[in-house]
């Protein structure tokens, strides 16, 4: 339970306007920002109208959906040079669907403390889960594929295209599109999105 000390110092921030005015500036509403943060549309909305504060975890998974870093939200953020290193052992790795159990991929943003970028760039691993239960996802923007190591099968509308180590691929988010990994060897890839998450 937060005191009323507590309550006035975290509104000070705004972090719930902050988080609604870059959601209506990318045209995206509560229902599909909770389908890739994996929180409810009401808990969303509580936060944006500062009824509820979001964990660093939470409001990173949002961070994350809108390309920016946690210091957006926070004062000065605009103030910082576009330069940003992110070392090994600082990066996270999230769930495909946070809480789901069959999942195709795992991955970690590699670019998380930049601010307000124009691309987002990640490490993912994929499983090899059944090709039938691989989720179709699709956003705005376009999207580049390098595989590092192994077998890609990357299903983009109704074509499935094989990509092998050193292989890549740049194709439009818009389409529905799935990645599984081929064969029983480890999967990774860098995958760099423009305008939209992963």
């Amino acid at each position: 339970m937060l005191t009323p000390t507590l309550r006035e110092g975290l509104k000070s921030y705004a972090v719930g306007p902050k988080i609604r005015a870059v959601r209506l500036k990318k045209k995206m509403g509560l229902v599909e920002l909770g389908r890739h943060t994996g929180l409810s549309p009401a808990m969303l909305s509580k936060i944006e109208r500062g009824q509820l504060f979001p964990t660093l975890p939470t409001l990173l998974r949002i961070a994350l959906v809108f390309s920016v870093g946690l210091d957006y939200f926070f004062s000065g953020a605009r103030e910082k040079p576009v330069v940003a290193i992110v070392r090994r052992k600082d990066r996270l790795r999230f769930r495909e669907k946070p809480g789901a159990r069959d999942v195709s991929y795992e991955f970690e943003s590699l670019d998380f403390p930049a601010v307000e970028r124009k691309m987002s760039a990640y490490l993912a691993a994929f499983t090899g889960m059944a090709a039938d239960k691989a989720r179709r996802h699709s956003h705005p923007g376009d999207e580049f594929v390098y595989v590092l190591h192994g077998t890609l099968e990357l299903h983009i509308g109704d074509e499935i295209h094989e990509l092998h180590s050193g292989d890549s691929v740049y194709f439009d988010a818009s389409v529905p599109h799935a990645y599984r990994r081929g064969g029983a060897r480890p999967c990774s890839a860098i995958v760099v999105t423009k305008a939209g998450p992963l």
